[in-house]
């Protein structure tokens, strides 16, 4: 008989498949569509691990469900390749990240076609190559050309490891997200976007999609959308005006004090000669802290008194203006009105300082109206609040905002916690931005028919820590004339953060070799929006943000007919180390996909442990027996497909057989509609054991054998895509496996004529038996008196009574 062999097997099947092109994708109107597609990886020098392998196994089970359903399935891949870590590697190590970036695609290529992942690879493309990167600086100037695209001096996150800025996003509790270190602010001119203009619709239009609460909810809580009321305060002695942002404009006469951001401008205009030191030296200890750290709501409050003055608009009272941290200038106008009677961290700051506290709901002391067993406000009414006093919370809030707008000191806004994203980069491995700065015209932007700008190669990647990006030192790149005025200009040298190279990756694999567009409406039209996303959860508000907002930009240029990128999101558990710890090459315990093939347990047999170890949404720690036995179990399939085959000629039917396949073909096809993997594996399992009874009780060379293990391996081929299309070759089928119509089952198969019923004495289980369908009680009662076992169970006893629950169960009570 032959021998399971996944090193023979494998290589073989991977390049036929290669060869015949058969997982290429074409625009197929007479087939529904299904683009399904796992988040754009990095391809870095590190090999793959088991964790990195499930998400694309999930992404390949799914892709290969759908073409053999009938689907015109579109499944690409393509490199991430812009970013720090290249840049790095090259500074270490001195190959440039174009060598590192070409070596190390070369190598993850080989890993996903080791693994038979179902790629279209005709669609290949890496964002650091320039025929795709034209694309990215064309979408670069489309923002420019709608006004979503601007540069500006600001105060942003530094990282001094890496040398360069970090968007708010990549700020995780002071550190960078990438290296961890801490982080500092430092004053540069640079580029955002406007994403603050899509705000209300990336809120909004988050109904529209099939992703996970949890995910929903982040993007949510960072879009920070409330609305209220911007209100001005006269300065005193002075022609400025503090503008805050509340939602409780109806707690105005409550205003103790006013607090400005430690980076609000106007510091430098209202602090008066005696206070100015303490509120500068205020402001340089508060400038290294995160935001996430001023917001900690257990954190001890500190602040300055600025010695100037606010008045209030609607009763004149004088309100001493402090500065502190836990006003953050992001947010907002960067200034509150304290009122410390009804919010718990005004409250703490005015303890600290012994500052005044109003009350202003007859509720005449202090409320955490954040807290959870918090009273309702809405329910008191207004108290030390002038003319408003008595009014209920609404009538009161309403005439409160009307009197300030008649008054022309407010008006109702909504407000949002994002901000624009900065895109600039002080790095060398980027897509260059494309503008261009004149002395005499400004800033310009590249005519198009000039793009790409090409990133030069370098043999110094080392950023100069100056805030400007190595592409600054190199005179041929930045010396250039200006395309309105033909004058001597310099090119922009800071490059765009990776995440905008990210924002539309999934419209050009549609469309990858389009040399006149960045795609073909028509292509994208057919093909998007992605029906099925599968990656981590740990860009929820950076890349899928950022994706979202590019894609809305599109729908508005007129470019797509679509809001939205990716119908569905599957975010998948992670794998952890046997030891239950995440995997990571510092702790030495991943586990290489290379060297579980190499061992001969097969490819296959590691995706079926992928997706046997749990639900595919939940982390699970890999079992190395595990492995073992999934490779028997795919030993099982294979020695049946081999007895079957040796067997002679022999004559028969079996509808054992035919019922243990069908009602298999319905549980696997329900659980992969479902997503659900491990009870689809699991299914297939149980038919196994079945199939090894059955073959004692039907000769192995009945013909309904062919039809049953030719559907067995079908029902295998999502999961183990080279076992199956070897023993479907085997069994003697045309064509693949792969593009065979997925089964069917009959209904009439699954009607069960018998069923096994739990036989009780007394409570305690004696026994089981057979009985036919829907038999009655008599029956099954003198079927179980016949029984041998439980007989003897009841030999010598009085039967008292029988309860007997149909089909399931029947309980003797005896004394």
């Amino acid at each position: 008989m032959k021998r399971y062999n996944p090193k023979e097997i494998e290589p073989r099947w991977q390049q036929q498949w290669a060869d015949s092109k058969i997982y290429e994708a074409s625009e197929d109107p007479a087939k529904p569509k299904r683009y399904i597609l796992e988040y754009f990886p990095y391809p870095s020098g590190a090999a793959m691990h088991v964790g990195h392998v499930r998400n694309y196994t999930i992404g390949d089970v799914v892709a290969r469900h759908a073409r053999m359903q009938g689907m015109n399935v579109l499944h690409p891949m393509g490199w991430d390749a812009f970013g720090l870590p290249a840049e790095n590697y090259a500074i270490k190590t001195g190959i440039s990240p174009q060598q590192a970036i070409a070596e190390n695609t070369g190598k993850f290529k080989q890993q996903l076609t080791r693994m038979g992942f179902s790629y279209d690879w005709s669609r290949e493309f890496a964002s650091s190559d320039p025929e795709y990167y034209r694309w990215t600086q064309w979408f670069f100037l489309l923002l420019h050309k709608r006004g979503l695209a601007y540069r500006q001096e600001s105060l942003q996150w530094w990282c001094p490891v890496d040398k360069t800025v970090l968007a708010n996003e990549q700020v995780e509790a002071g550190r960078c997200w990438r290296c961890g270190s801490e982080v500092e602010k430092k004053a540069l001119k640079q580029w955002f976007f406007k994403i603050t203009d899509y705000a209300d619709r990336l809120a909004k239009d988050l109904d529209d999609v099939d992703w996970s609460e949890s995910i929903k909810s982040m993007q949510r809580n960072w879009i920070g959308r409330s609305e209220g009321a911007e209100v001005e305060f006269p300065v005193e002695g002075s022609n400025e005006k503090l503008r805050v942002f509340t939602t409780a404009h109806d707690t105005i006469f409550g205003v103790t004090f006013m607090v400005l951001a430690p980076e609000h401008p106007l510091l430098h205009t209202i602090v008066p000669e005696t206070h100015r030191q303490q509120v500068e030296n205020y402001q340089q200890k508060s400038r290294n802290k995160s935001d996430i750290e001023r917001q900690e709501t257990n954190r001890e409050k500190t602040g300055v008194f600025t010695g100037a003055y606010a008045i209030n608009p609607l009763d004149g009272a004088k309100i001493p203006i402090w500065t502190a941290d836990y006003v953050l200038a992001g947010y907002g106008t960067g200034a509150i009105m304290a009122v410390p009677g009804e919010d718990e961290r005004d409250y703490e700051f005015a303890k600290k300082f012994d500052l005044p506290v109003i009350f202003t709901t007859e509720q005449q002391e202090f409320v955490d109206y954040q807290s959870e067993l918090k009273p309702n406000r809405k329910t008191y009414k207004l108290a030390n609040s002038g003319e408003f006093d008595g009014l209920d919370f609404e009538t009161g809030r309403q005439k409160i905002l009307e009197k300030l707008e008649g008054a022309g000191s407010g008006k109702s806004v909504i407000n949002y916690r994002i901000r624009d994203w900065l895109i600039s980069r002080q790095r060398y491995w980027g897509a260059p931005i494309p503008m261009i700065h004149c002395l005499k015209d400004g800033i310009v932007p590249v005519p198009e028919d000039q793009l790409p700008v090409v990133l030069p190669e370098l043999k110094s990647f080392e950023p100069s820590g100056d805030g400007r990006s190595p592409l600054a030192n190199v005179p041929e790149f930045v010396n250039t004339a200006c395309p309105q005025c033909g004058g001597p200009a310099e090119r922009e040298t800071d490059t765009m953060d990776g995440f905008a190279c990210s924002s539309w990756y999934f419209l050009r694999f549609a469309d990858p070799h389009n040399t006149e567009q960045p795609f073909d409406a028509d292509k994208v039209k057919f093909w998007s929006p992605v029906d099925d996303y599968i990656g981590g959860a740990e860009h929820a508000v950076m890349h899928l943000l950022y994706a979202r907002m590019w894609t809305k930009v599109m729908q508005d240029e007129g470019l797509i007919d679509f809001g939205e990128p990716f119908k569905s999101l599957r975010n998948q558990g992670m794998i952890l180390a046997p030891d239950g710890q995440k995997m990571s090459k510092s702790k030495g315990n991943t586990i290489q996909p290379d060297e579980l093939i190499e061992q001969g347990y097969g490819a296959d047999s590691i995706r079926i442990m992928e997706l046997f170890i749990g639900p595919w949404n939940q982390s699970a720690a890999w079992s190395v027996e595990g492995m073992g036995g999934s490779y028997r179990f795919l030993q099982r399939i294979w020695n049946l497909v081999q007895e079957h085959i040796a067997a002679g000629a022999a004559t028969g039917e079996s509808e054992a057989l035919q019922r243990a396949i069908h009602r298999t073909v319905k549980k696997v096809s329900d659980d992969l509609a479902a997503m659900g993997f491990n009870t689809a594996i699991a299914a297939l399992m149980e038919l196994t054991n079945d199939l090894y009874k059955l073959k004692t009780e039907v000769p192995m060379g009945v013909p309904v054998w062919k039809d049953v293990l030719s559907k067995t391996v079908q029902l295998l081929a999502p999961f183990a895509p080279h076992i199956s299309e070897e023993l479907w070759n085997q069994l003697a089928h045309e064509g693949s496996v792969h593009t065979s119509e997925w089964p069917s089952y009959d209904e009439s198969y699954l009607v069960e004529d018998s069923v096994t019923i739990a036989v009780q004495v007394n409570g305690k289980l004696r026994g089981t038996i057979t009985a036919p369908m829907d038999s009655d009680e008599v029956a099954v009662t003198e079927l179980a008196k016949a029984d041998e076992k439980i007989a003897a169970n009841l030999a010598g006893k009085q039967i008292v009574k029988t309860i007997y629950v149909p089909n399931k169960l029947l309980s003797f009570v005896v004394k």
